[in-house]
C-alpha cells in the first residue's frame, strides 16, 4: 500500500514538473507594443529592419539594430547578445526572442526569416 502511494506521488510530481517545464519554455509571439511591456518573461517579436534608424552595428559584445512593426510602423531598439547573424542582410523578417531591460529589448536569440531560395524567380 505504501509503495502504491509513493508511486502515485512520484508520478504526480513528474507530471507537475513536466507541465511547469513546458509552460516555462513556451515563448509567445507579440507585437512591438506588447514587447515594450515584457519585462518579466521572454517573448518573441517579429518585425522588419527599420530603414530610417541608425545602421545595425556592434556595441561591445552586442549587435544593435532597430525592428519596425510591419503594420503600425512602431520601432523597437534591439540589443542582441552575439555577433551579426550570417544572413541578416538578406532577412525578410527578423524574430528577436528576449525581454525589455533598461529601455531596450535585450535578445539572446534571433531567427532570421529569408525569402526561400526555392521560390520561383520572376
Amino acid at each position: 500500500m505504501k509503495r502504491k502511494i509513493l508511486l502515485i506521488v512520484l508520478l504526480l510530481a513528474f507530471v507537475g514538473y513536466a507541465g511547469w517545464s513546458f509552460a516555462d519554455s513556451v515563448t509567445p509571439y507579440v507585437g512591438i507594443k506588447e514587447a515594450k511591456a515584457a519585462t518579466s518573461s521572454n517573448v518573441q517579436v517579429k518585425g522588419l529592419l527599420a530603414q530610417d534608424a541608425p545602421a545595425p552595428h556592434m556595441e561591445g559584445d552586442d549587435f544593435v539594430f532597430t525592428l519596425q512593426d510591419e503594420e503600425t510602423g512602431e520601432q523597437l531598439l534591439v540589443h542582441y547578445h552575439g555577433t551579426k547573424p550570417d544572413q541578416f542582410d538578406e532577412a525578410h523578417h527578423i524574430v528577436a526572442i528576449g525581454r525589455m531591460q533598461d529601455g531596450v529589448f535585450s535578445s539572446d536569440k534571433l531567427l532570421i526569416k529569408c525569402p526561400s531560395k526555392y521560390e520561383q524567380q520572376k
